[in-house]
């Protein structure tokens, strides 16, 4: 079994940073992709940003420029620094895994709620 833990997430103020932490644990053979989905009530879940074993990244446009995906492969750790927050970023933030356990697998987190309001 697998799973997702993240950390951060808050309330912020637009201009404001949060950096939102996803760490995988369990029995994990490889990692295809691991990266960050959002939420808002009435609207289907949208990719923010992921990244790939090899190193390649792939954002939103809504969100490139501002946030920031990366990862430490040797606590299959991913970290999503959001920068320039704006209001329409308010969303619940879920950490996705895409790994090999072996037999590829997909896994979420629980989310995280993102608020950005002054």
């Amino acid at each position: 079994q697998v799973q997702l833990v993240e950390s951060g997430g808050g309330l912020v103020q637009p201009g404001g940073s949060l950096r939102l932490s996803c760490a995988a644990s369990g029995r994990i053979f490889s990692i295809a992709a691991m990266g960050w989905y959002r939420q808002v009530p009435g609207k289907q879940r949208e990719l923010v940003a992921t990244i790939t074993s090899g190193g390649n990244t792939r954002y939103a446009d809504s969100v490139k420029g501002r946030f920031t995906l990366s990862r430490d492969n040797t606590k299959n750790t991913v970290n999503l620094q959001m920068n320039s927050l704006k209001p329409e970023d308010t969303a619940v933030y879920y950490c996705n895994g895409k790994f090999y356990v072996p037999g590829y697998s997909e896994y979420w987190g629980q989310g995280t709620q993102v608020t950005v309001s002054s």
